[in-house]
């Protein structure tokens, strides 16, 4: 196939882009910025994998457009990351950049004499409610943004994610299946991805609960990651909603346990919410990563016949924890599909 994957320089279009071209696809990435030429300082970052990159800004339609016409699959990536403070500046950012960027991808698929057959959009699970006793599948799971005791903000993430889902929706594709991929933490190695972040705080001994814990961790494998999207690439009938997520979510105290047991590290200590404020405004990040309880579990991937190759976190951060070590690449994860 040829699939084309607009916002694929991040850490999870790598992840897919090595995927795809393990399994012998061609891949183009979209990109804002500009490809390095061969051999210039830089390239690992401008061309991921061995994908052909191509420029775009994410709002216009541009001689990019030419690359979806023809092309069997698109899988849109892109947005500004949510690793940052939320000020109502990166809050407007957020939704601009995913907004736009599956508007146009839509115009460039409606316009196309040759439409690909399937449009994977990037969504996320935090469009569900905060929650510690319902777990959220696609059929009963209770979307967010009015429920009482969390702070009011986090309704504009769920906001996010609604507008996000909906410009795909919306978008007069008709010969165009489509697919909103409601993403947990994807967890592989690599800088740059959440796995990364938590296992270094492990490492530092800050790998303990926050504000007690109680708040669910939906998370989701590399390797599953980028099976379930090549199973939805290839089956026909499913459409809409799609959770991406481990089917065993975990409280956040018994996440980081089973992570600082895989590495080998004997104590994390606790941190109340305050902390987990100071700390965040350091790390230039938001306590809604860490505190939003997200009990999401894959209802539609499970019906459809998936099997997860690492359903359980305990032997999952083990194999995680054991290929950063060896910063060993995982290779042929699609031969299982």
């Amino acid at each position: 196939m040829k699939i084309i994957i607009p916002g694929g320089t991040g850490h999870l279009g790598r992840l897919l882009t090595g995927a795809f071209l393990d399994a012998g696809h061609e891949v183009v990435v979209l990109s804002r910025r500009e490809p390095a030429p061969a051999g210039a300082a830089g390239r690992a970052d401008a061309r991921p994998g061995d994908g052909r990159v191509v420029c775009w800004d994410g709002r216009t339609l541009g001689p990019w457009a030419a690359e979806v016409d023809g092309a069997d699959a698109v899988i849109n990536l892109a947005g500004r990351s949510v690793n940052c403070r939320y000020t109502q500046r990166n809050l407007q950012e957020m939704m601009a950049s995913r907004v736009d960027s599956a508007t146009v991808v839509g115009a460039a698929i409606a316009r196309a004499a040759a439409p690909p057959r399937v449009w994977l959009q990037m969504s996320t699970a935090t469009i569900y409610a905060h929650s510690h006793d319902q777990a959220n599948d696609e059929a009963t799971g209770v979307v967010g943004g009015a429920e009482p005791g969390v702070p009011a903000y986090w309704a504009f993430s769920v906001d996010i994610a609604r507008a996000w889902e909906s410009a795909q929706a919306d978008a007069p594709t008709p010969r165009t299946r489509k697919v909103a991929l409601r993403a947990s933490m994807v967890m592989a190695p690599g800088r740059g991805g959440a796995f990364d972040m938590l296992w270094r705080m492990a490492r530092l001994g800050l790998g303990g609960p926050v504000a007690g814990g109680r708040q669910y961790m939906s998370w989701i494998h590399g390797d599953d990651f980028a099976r379930a999207v090549a199973l939805l690439l290839a089956r026909e009938d499913l459409t809409g909603p799609v959770n991406l997520a481990s089917p065993e979510p975990l409280p956040y105290r018994d996440f980081m346990a089973q992570l600082r047991a895989a590495a080998g590290v004997p104590v994390g200590l606790p941190a109340t919410a305050w902390m987990a404020e100071l700390g965040a405004f350091l790390l230039r990040s938001d306590t809604e990563l860490l505190l939003k309880s997200r009990r999401v579990v894959p209802g539609r991937l499970l019906d459809a016949g998936f099997v997860f190759a690492h359903p359980q976190w305990q032997a999952a951060a083990r194999d995680l924890v054991t290929r950063s070590r060896t910063r060993g690449r995982a290779g042929g994860v699609l031969d299982a599909v």
